[in-house]
């Protein structure tokens, strides 16, 4: 069934046991004690999970859909011999069995982009926050965000006897797995934001969307997690801190399921081609599924617009 279905079912069923794949050399490297951090920058962290996570996806996807860009936080290349045990070639038959949709089916490789963030929430990892951690795997095609894979290498980590790790999908216009979309809060708003770039601008955009609670967490694929099982009804980031690699794989599961998540500047849905800025500049704007995503893009002060419009100052 593999061969035959259409190549964006064939990259997002591999992309699913790929990050289970990177989610298992996470967790060995936390096991073994020995991080081995880099600061690539203030607040920009780097571990030998970062790095031996990002060679595990490439080397696998690379290998079976070599025309296709894939674009990773640690870079797009891979260096040296990566161990054998480490590429994955199966994939996720519940994936491969879905119908998909005219507008996917003749997809060609060269047409798509794929995002790697091989660990999302790298400072809350090396704080031992481990649920905040993420791998993230995003499909583009042409501009736009279609699949996502996000894998949570700690899920159930504090529940003694629990099957650890999780990872859930989603394809816009196709389908979605691997958890329940949940129902926002209908009686109070539920923001969630960064938990380590807070600034007088972030805070800004918190206010004017009157929460009645904010989460402070990790990770742009934990936000959106937030989102998808019902805990939050918003994800707010007025900042240019977000990438691309942080996003792909999110939206197009949120979109999936009918949420959405769009700059702040234009509250237009981000391009991820494979010339595209790596920086989301304008920043992010996420809603939960139900959410009127338009009126919390109303209540964004224009000051905060007018500081998102220019990359350069932030």
């Amino acid at each position: 069934m593999a061969s035959s279905a259409p190549l964006i079912l064939r990259v997002v069923a591999t992309s699913v046991n790929v990050a289970n794949r990177a989610g298992e050399i996470i967790r060995d490297i936390m096991s073994k004690g020995d991080l081995g951090i880099v600061e690539k920058g203030k607040n920009d962290l780097q571990t030998e999970a970062d790095r031996s996570a990002q060679r595990s996806i490439i080397a696998s996807l690379s290998s079976q859909f070599p025309g296709i860009r894939i674009i990773g936080e640690e870079g797009e290349s891979v260096s040296g011999d990566v161990p054998s045990d480490w590429k994955v070639t199966d994939s996720e038959p519940s994936v491969l069995g879905l119908s998909c949709p005219d507008n996917l089916k003749s997809i060609k490789e060269e047409e798509m982009v794929i995002w790697v963030d091989p660990l999302d929430g790298t400072s809350e990892y090396t704080q031992g926050l481990l649920d905040h951690v993420t791998v993230l795997i995003g499909v583009a095609v042409g501009n736009k965000a279609v699949g996502g894979v996000i894998h949570q290498p700690y899920y159930n980590y504090l529940k003694e006897g629990a099957p650890l790790g999780r990872t859930i999908w989603g394809i816009d216009g196709c389908g979605f797995g691997g958890f329940t979309v949940g129902s926002a809060p209908k009686d109070q708003r539920v923001i969630c934001t960064t938990r380590s770039h807070l600034d007088a601008t972030v805070q800004s955009a918190l206010d004017a969307m009157t929460p009645d609670e904010i989460l402070r967490v990790g990770g742009a694929g934990h936000k959106v997690l937030l989102l998808l099982e019902g805990k939050a009804n918003a994800y707010v980031f007025a900042s240019g801190g977000c990438k691309k690699w942080d996003t792909c794989a999110p939206e197009a599961i949120l979109h999936a399921v009918g949420g959405r998540l769009t700059d702040m500047v234009k509250g237009e849905p981000y391009q991820y081609h494979a010339e595209v800025e790596h920086r989301n500049s304008g920043g992010v704007l996420g809603t939960a599924p139900g959410e009127d995503h338009s009126w919390y893009f109303s209540r964004i002060p224009e000051s905060v617009r007018q500081l998102l419009s220019k990359p350069s100052s932030r």
